[in-house]
């Protein structure tokens, strides 16, 4: 008997989530275009392009007061997971979730393009579904996260009618300096201790796009780079300046040790805590760092994806909360 209600309880419970998401979901992507992308010197080295479009989470009322923006990738990122993590809060907050993707796998937002098609695709979603155009926040992991600081830093150097009214940045455990990744990278291939698909993969990207090696274009990968050690200027920092920012890390210092043979300088970790220093000494005070401490046990799979899943979303939700009150 005991069973039987816990089954018919777990059903309800699903037929309720489906009920309260479901009908305030829109979705529209165009078709996979039959094409790839060469991402490495072998003759084999391509990936498929993706699907583009976007995914939004309206809330009960339809009349959000807020958007929660997450760039991210409609199939390696298996399509909205990270913002999926976000929806019952801010639906009990009232806020839209809006998940956009380009059609190229694994988007660094080299190509222009790229970042043009995600701003029209934004300010076409807000006049279509009639979003408001403030207390917005962009937020990701890994090259979710990245593509989000690459997109605001394009955004504000532009001169575009239409601007996000942008309130806040949630940062999780990517890279920022750039020149750094390629010298992690660099190691890694030299150790070869390691499946070597990523460092071979990023390494061969930034090399084509910024068009040399650090040493050989270090202008290029300083202004790719959001924050950069090397960078005297660090001239995106102050993009930031006026954004309230919340700084996730997940250090993992023993389990890069013994997974990755990797020093603490080959750790997204440095970069996050560099661009918060900057952003206090370019006068951002609205700056809060919280840093996750992973288990000892070295066999557990530990990525920047699991730092986001890790994350108390409530909590998250209401420091968002806090910034729109201010």
């Amino acid at each position: 008997m005991k069973t039987l209600f816990k089954v018919l309880f777990l059903l309800f419970l699903t037929i309720l989530s489906t009920k309260l998401f479901s009908q305030k979901m829109v979705k529209y992507y165009d078709p996979v275009k039959n094409d790839s992308l060469k991402v490495g010197i072998g003759a084999n080295d391509f990936l498929p392009f993706i699907q583009k479009g976007y995914t939004l989470m309206l809330p009960d009322n339809n009349n959000p007061k807020g958007v929660l923006i997450f760039l991210e990738d409609s199939n390696y990122d298996k399509k909205n997971f990270s913002s999926k993590q976000m929806y019952s809060q801010a639906s009990k907050h009232n806020f839209a979730v809006l998940s956009v993707s380009t059609e190229t796998p694994l988007d660094f937002y080299f190509s222009k393009s790229s970042i043009n098609y995600t701003h029209n695709l934004i300010q076409e979603v807000f006049k279509k579904h009639n979003l408001p155009n403030e207390n917005i926040f962009f937020l990701g992991a890994s090259l979710v996260g990245h593509r989000a600081l690459k997109y605001i830093e394009f955004m504000k150097k532009g001169d575009f009618d239409f601007q996000p009214n942008i309130k806040g940045v949630v940062i999780c455990d990517f890279t920022l300096d750039w020149t750094r990744k390629w010298q992690q990278h660099k190691r890694d291939i030299k150790i070869n201790q390691i499946d070597l698909w990523e460092p071979l993969f990023i390494n061969y990207m930034l090399e084509t796009y910024l068009k040399g090696t650090p040493k050989t274009a270090p202008n290029n990968y300083n202004h790719f780079s959001s924050y950069s050690y090397s960078d005297e200027n660090n001239e995106n920092i102050t993009v930031y300046k006026n954004y309230a920012i919340r700084a996730y890390i997940e250090p993992k210092i023993k389990y890069r040790l013994k997974k990755y043979f990797r020093t603490l300088y080959e750790n997204n970790s440095t970069d996050i805590v560099g661009f918060l220093a900057e952003l206090e000494l370019v006068g951002n005070k609205n700056t809060e760092l919280i840093v996750l401490q992973s288990e000892d046990n070295a066999s557990r799979e530990r990525n920047t994806q699991t730092t986001w899943n890790e994350i108390n979303k409530d909590d998250l939700m209401d420091w968002i909360q806090k910034q729109v009150q201010k």
